[in-house]
């Protein structure tokens, strides 16, 4: 958890959040996304660390994490749980 944080130090609520091994990346429009997706996934290969494809969502307009969801309206409590 802290070689998370520490990897993603600069980029942490401006547009990044990170719990355990989770990594959430948020913008305001979908060029923003483009570029904070981008170089989140160089800080990883940066660092040699990797994202297993099969468990990466990409350009989701609302997800659910850690019993919330959130999305372009906000943040909200989870319903399913």
């Amino acid at each position: 958890m802290d070689l998370m944080n520490r990897v993603f130090r600069e980029f942490l609520d401006t547009f990044v959040i990170v719990f355990i091994d989770d990594i959430l990346i948020y913008s305001k429009t979908e060029a923003e996304h483009e570029e904070h997706l981008r170089m989140v996934l160089q800080t990883l290969r940066d660092n040699k660390l990797y994202a297993k494809f099969s468990k990466c969502e990409f350009w989701l307009k609302q997800v659910s994490f850690l019993g919330h969801v959130v999305s372009k309206a906000g943040v909200s409590v989870d319903p399913a749980r």
